[in-house]
């Protein structure tokens, strides 16, 4: 059988130039050098990076005049993959991360050759001290970052997808902009019957951050909840999931105005058209569930 073929695609705002030459350098040093590059200006222009950088394999630059998100970003670097026809895994990475081991991108090949319903692979996330954050490890509770195996969803700073997933799937959910686009997907193709697998052993080291830092972060997140419950759970399931979160989003948060921005994003989802309901069957409720993570919590 023939060997995937990888790439690697970068979404950049153009506000990290140091850390995308590093995160890029990262990529040159792989002992597996992948058949494309594609980096994406979201919403700003792009230096030359190839003969700066001695990057493998084909390189493309794509420049968006709007900023598109983070869905909608990686979306463009799929189009142009696409056009292209020749990769088979495309490996998306924060623009602000670094590949600390050089066999990563060969990891991956063989993690994708061994078996052909692997969908997705999520990465560990960890920061500069080596430590990786709760809400980075893709199971429920105090579970240890160190122990790999089939999850129910993936990390958006640096994971693998399989293109002929995404031809069945379909891509990012680009109205999201940000945050839950990962579940989104992720449940699409638990629905499809693609396996997520999370494999510690690919290490990305990114910076430790809050997603609250974002302005919008509490709008946006209660907006996109609301949103993937109406377009992806069965009916009975939504008033259940989105009970369970606005209860968590009480405890957790300390600022009333994140809680009004919360409570105003959750009228929003329910206002605007959700998009596309296509809600998962049962039996992948209950697949998720035997993988630990029902699709209420």
């Amino acid at each position: 059988m023939a060997q995937p073929r990888i790439a690697v695609a970068v979404v950049t705002m153009g506000n990290r130039p140091d850390e995308v030459d590093a995160l890029l350098r990262s990529v040159a040093k792989q002992d597996l050098a992948p058949a494309r590059v594609v980096i994406v200006g979201n919403g700003c222009r792009l230096p030359e990076f190839a003969d700066r950088l001695d990057l493998p394999g084909e390189v493309t630059t794509v420049e968006v005049e709007d900023n598109l998100g983070c869905p909608g970003g990686r979306n463009v670097a799929l189009a142009a993959l696409r056009a292209h026809g020749d990769v088979d895994v495309v490996v998306e990475l924060d623009d602000d991360g670094v590949l600390v081991d050089v066999e990563v991108l060969r990891q991956v090949r063989d993690l994708f050759a061994a078996d052909p319903r692997l969908g997705i692979v999520g990465f560990r996330i960890a920061d500069e001290h080596g430590e990786t954050q709760q809400r980075h490890v893709p199971r429920v509770g105090n579970a240890d970052p160190m122990r790999g195996g089939y999850v129910t969803g993936f990390l958006g700073g640096g994971h693998a997808l399989r293109m002929s997933m995404l031809a069945e799937t379909g891509d990012w959910p680009a109205e999201f902009f940000f945050a839950h686009e990962e579940t989104d997907l992720a449940w699409r193709a638990a629905d499809a019957g693609w396996k997520i697998l999370y494999a510690p052993e690919l290490l990305l080291r990114h910076p430790r951050t809050s997603p609250a830092r974002h302005a919008v972060y509490f709008r946006v997140t209660a907006r996109n909840r609301v949103w993937l419950t109406r377009r992806r759970l069965p009916l009975p399931l939504i008033p259940v999931h989105l009970a369970v979160w606005t209860l968590i989003t009480l405890l957790r948060t300390r600022s009333t105005g994140g809680l009004r921005a919360w409570f105003g994003g959750f009228v929003e989802g329910m206002r605007e058209p959700a998009g596309e309901r296509r809600p998962m069957r049962w039996r992948t409720v209950w697949r998720l569930t035997r993988l630990g993570r029902p699709p209420v919590i």
